[in-house]
């Protein structure tokens, strides 16, 4: 009996030992990384390949989509934001009110804190809006709110916009990454110098940055709304997009972003991807610069738009996938001119131009592109083209972040680029890219300014009767074809390759990365 008894404890000890084992190994798996990083049901790491890195990590000197798409919505947050059907939402601000034609006034949520501790309020909005507009501080960005004269803490949670003009489409800017508050003891911290660690209300905390390697965030486990399912979130940069697609299959990376159309097909016949697609804002282009001889030649620009072919170019280029565009606004922004023409396919009227600008045996110049595939394939197929009407053209390819800065200060001829107006709205694309306050880094690397297109852009923007806003855009529209600033190629459609086991994410019109829903099986 003694025996059996003993037996029956040590079996039982056995047991025991054996379940604590157990829950001890399940909760370390669903609240951990695996040995590739994988994430498990309950929590766990969402890696997310990515071809370039961002520039920065402030919303206030950031110039690309790529770069806030890393911290939009997810250390930063805005008063509004958008919904899925891109209607916008309250997220810091409860409600608002247009008092006047200048004056907007929002009322703050009160049970928000920044990642630091501090506490959201009317003065920390004030503090974010004042560093941004301040003159010393340089914020490219600042011309987007060039408009607000003054934001007022009115108390505690109510704040006011007072602007020196009227300005319709005052909540899709601030909807965008500019408007994104920043901890006011971070903007002490670095004053006038970009913030190197981003602290903001959202539902991911900054953790670490590794320039050209990855940058690390961690849930936020204080967050005021709904928390994210992830423990952790990894952008590991890989330029080769080969290998983000090869991380995909071995399990080392969830999302490989963005995805080129020459490798669709791979995605297609994988076990543990597939392809997400969604139509963009933006557009893709080729720009010029019109104070670059020749380009400062209207002639000159609309030459070459009429010596490329670009029914083969999409086609060839991209398969397809994305529609033609015919202005650098995508259908579905407030504004579209639909029924605007791009230049027609005519090498004898190209040709004609050209010698009428004192150019009838062609000449050299160079177009500057990233390292984008298919960026690269459409830069050789338009040297091709443009041999056709003796134009010579020196293909130049960076990494994004020198082709941006390169481009950026004027230090181009011709270039490929994109733009994904992040607002929905055409101020966001018009005043950015074409007015004349806008040259460099704010938008307008065509460097191009026009008078009467400034006029018709600064109208549309104190209307508020949308019918006559878009006339104002119509017009601003056709003379900036007409004058031939850009070629428009095509509408951009968001892909992605994603993880099978990936539930949750999208890319937004705008083109930031939405993953705050997501949830890994």
């Amino acid at each position: 009996m003694k025996v059996k008894k003993r037996m029956g404890l040590i079996i039982s000890a056995l047991l025991i030992a054996i379940l604590i084992s157990g829950c001890s190994t399940k909760k370390q798996v669903n609240s951990s990384q695996d040995s590739k990083g994988i994430a498990s049901e309950n929590g766990g790491t969402l890696v997310i390949a990515r071809l370039s890195d961002a520039e920065n990590l402030d919303h206030h000197f950031m110039s690309t989509i790529n770069a806030a798409s890393v911290t939009h919505n997810k250390i930063y947050e805005g008063l509004v934001g958008r919904d899925k059907n891109t209607e916008i939402k309250p997220v810091l601000a409860e409600k608002w009110e247009q008092l006047d034609e200048t004056t907007w006034e929002f009322k703050l949520r009160e049970d928000v804190t920044f990642h630091d501790g501090t506490a959201f309020n009317a003065d920390a909005v004030k503090a974010t809006f004042d560093r941004l507009l301040d003159p010393d501080v340089a914020s490219p960005r600042a011309v987007v709110f060039k408009m607000v004269e003054e934001v007022k803490a009115v108390d505690e949670f109510t704040v006011q916009f007072k602007l020196s003009e009227p300005f319709s489409p005052l909540l899709s800017i601030l909807a965008n990454h500019e408007g994104g508050i920043i901890s006011p003891k971070t903007i002490e911290k670095y004053g006038k110098k970009v913030i190197q660690e981003p602290v903001g209300t959202g539902p991911f905390v900054f953790e670490s940055w590794t320039p050209g390697k990855e940058i690390v965030f961690n849930k936020n486990e204080t967050y005021w709304g709904t928390q994210s399912k992830l423990d952790k979130v990894i952008f590991k940069i890989v330029p080769e997009e080969t290998t983000r697609i090869s991380m995909l299959e071995t399990g080392e990376a969830h999302i490989a972003e963005p995805l080129s159309v020459t490798m669709m097909e791979t995605v297609e016949n994988s076990k543990n991807a597939e392809i997400y697609r969604s139509e963009g804002f933006g557009t893709e282009y080729i720009g010029f610069n019109v104070e670059k001889e020749p380009f400062n030649d209207a002639r000159v620009r609309k030459a070459i738009g009429h010596a490329v072919e670009m029914d083969s170019i999409l086609e060839g280029v991209f398969e397809n996938v994305g529609n033609k565009s015919n202005s650098l606004l995508g259908p579905k922004v407030f504004g579209y001119h639909e029924s605007l023409e791009a230049y027609e396919y005519n090498l004898n009227e190209a040709k004609r131009l050209l010698t009428e600008a004192g150019y009838p045996n062609g000449f050299e110049t160079t177009l500057k592109t990233m390292d984008k595939k298919e960026w690269i394939n459409m830069a050789e197929v338009l040297q091709s083209q443009l041999k056709g009407i003796g134009i010579k053209l020196d293909i130049q390819v960076y990494e994004y972040g020198t082709f941006v800065e390169q481009v950026n200060r004027g230090d181009s001829e011709m270039f490929i680029l994109s733009w994904r107006n992040a607002t929905g709205d055409a101020d966001y694309n018009q005043y950015n890219l074409f007015h004349s306050s806008s040259h460099g880094p704010a938008g307008n690397t065509f460097f191009y300014s026009n008078k009467e297109v400034d006029s018709l852009i600064e109208a549309a923007r104190a209307e508020k009767d949308s019918d006559k806003r878009m006339e104002f855009y119509a017009k601003a529209q056709e003379i900036e074809m007409e004058e031939s600033v850009y070629i428009p190629v095509r509408v951009i459609e968001n892909m992605a390759a994603i993880s099978k086991d990936v539930k949750g994410f999208s890319i937004s019109p705008s083109g930031y990365l939405e993953i705050n829903d997501i949830s890994i099986k």
